[in-house]
């Protein structure tokens, strides 16, 4: 599990176009580390382009947005396509790297149990300190509270 003050557990994802991300690589630079469910749902879409219409505002204060979900490298190609996502996504297929930031959890529906990704985002200071969490998000207004939180760092 992440602890505020403490280093982020570190990781190495496979991104959309072929490519890969790695925490360690990302030193000097702000993160904003950001776990949703599932591509092109209704939540993650209005998540996801939240922080694209505001990434110019994250550029100014130095920090790199990164989406992770268990959907494939191909279904993030499409998603990122359909709604011109200018940012990186990584692909957590085995849920390894939800594991590490706790988000992996289990869900109910209707009653129904079943492990699913808890909608969560966390802000990683330019040393890989953990600054910033936020679990159980609720869309509206979450990029906002975001983009204040980095711009306080």
């Amino acid at each position: 599990m992440v602890e505020l003050g403490k280093k982020a557990p570190d990781f190495k994802l496979p991104t959309d176009g072929g490519g890969s991300v790695a925490l360690r690589d990302l030193r000097g630079q702000k993160v904003v580390l950001y776990f949703y469910p599932k591509d092109d749902t209704p939540g993650c879409t209005t998540e996801a382009c939240g922080f694209r219409d505001a990434l110019p505002d994250f550029t100014k204060v130095t920090a790199v947005v990164i989406g992770v979900s268990k959907d494939s490298v191909a279904r993030h190609d499409k998603f990122k396509g359909k709604h011109d996502l200018p940012f990186i996504l990584g692909s957590d297929e085995d849920g390894k790297v939800c594991a590490a930031y706790g988000t992996w959890i289990e869900k109910s529906l209707y009653g129904r149990k079943y492990m699913g990704i808890d909608r969560a985002t966390f802000l990683i200071d330019e040393t890989g300190v953990l600054r910033g969490e936020w679990r159980k998000v609720k869309v509206k207004g979450h990029v906002e509270e975001v983009l204040e939180a980095a711009r306080a760092l």
